[in-house]
């Protein structure tokens, strides 16, 4: 039987996770997840834990359902925003492509994330209205995530990881939190049976396969420091998980989109309505 073990929602894009009991999933993922995002103050460009790896340490939470958040980084203090759902816009972009206008969230909070990252930094929200498609088999809606509204990963996927990194003889085995994922399933012992999932049902919740998530240097990014801390787990992924039809790029976990609304709870039993051709 296969039941979610973990749940997390990433306010800000490229910062750190909020782990949950339950979560609201929305059209474009968990509620709460990836509504923010740091942006170069210039060209609105996103930043992430690619270029500024310190982001994985910076701590946010959520609240009044939305309407304030909390941020906090070691050596930076901390900071209470009031959230601006409908103020002043900036153009921002993400990987080289415009994704139209934001809502920044003022001078307090650029300052603050300026500091922490050592670059000059706006944060901004979604604008309402926003509306962007992701891409795949099923490409769903999409917040400030990369691409897709739900990473699902499994803890056999890392447990073979694991065992691989470990046989190597000069390396430590990874936590699950390296790959950032919002959905983590036990109970299937056959590593990466995420990817093979066409459609699944967790409580109310439908979600249907985009694609299989491509990994780039943020799961070299030790989570708790905001420090790299390479070479793995890329380097042994690189040994059995590349994808030749993805510019053999690795790959971990797979990416989901929504195709029904509802709640999610840990313990909720997963039922596969459909698999993918192996």
């Amino acid at each position: 039987m296969i039941t979610v073990r973990d749940l997390t929602y990433y306010p800000v894009k490229g910062c750190a996770g909020t782990s949950v009991d339950s979560a609201r999933v929305l059209g474009t993922g968990l509620e709460h997840d990836r509504t923010f995002m740091v942006v170069g103050a210039a060209d609105g460009a996103f930043r992430s834990q690619r270029t500024h790896p310190v982001m994985a340490a910076v701590r946010v939470e959520v609240l009044d359902d939305g309407a304030a958040l909390a941020l906090s980084a070691e050596g930076f203090g901390a900071l209470r925003l009031d959230v601006d759902r409908d103020g002043p816009r900036r153009e921002v972009s993400m990987f080289g492509r415009p994704l139209g206008e934001a809502v920044d969230q003022g001078d307090a909070a650029a300052q603050w994330f300026s500091d922490a990252l050592g670059a000059r930094s706006r944060l901004v929200r979604v604008a309402p209205g926003f509306d962007r498609d992701g891409w795949g088999d099923t490409p769903g809606k999409v917040n400030f995530a990369d691409a897709h509204a739900v990473l699902v990963a499994s803890t056999a996927s890392l447990d073979h990881l694991n065992a691989r990194i470990t046989a190597r003889g000069d390396a430590e085995p990874v936590p699950m939190n390296r790959f950032r994922p919002n959905i983590v399933l036990t109970g299937d012992d056959a590593p990466h049976f995420e990817d093979r999932v066409r459609r699944m049902t967790i409580g109310g919740v439908e979600l249907a396969h985009s694609v299989r998530a491509m990994r780039c240097a943020v799961p070299m990014v030790d989570q708790s420091t905001g420090h790299r801390a390479g070479p793995e787990p890329i380097r042994t992924l690189s040994a059995y998980r590349r994808e030749p039809e993805y510019r053999n790029k690795v790959s971990f976990g797979a990416k989901n989109a929504v195709v029904c609304e509802g709640v999610l709870r840990v313990g909720d039993v997963v039922e596969v309505a459909e698999w993918l051709d192996a």
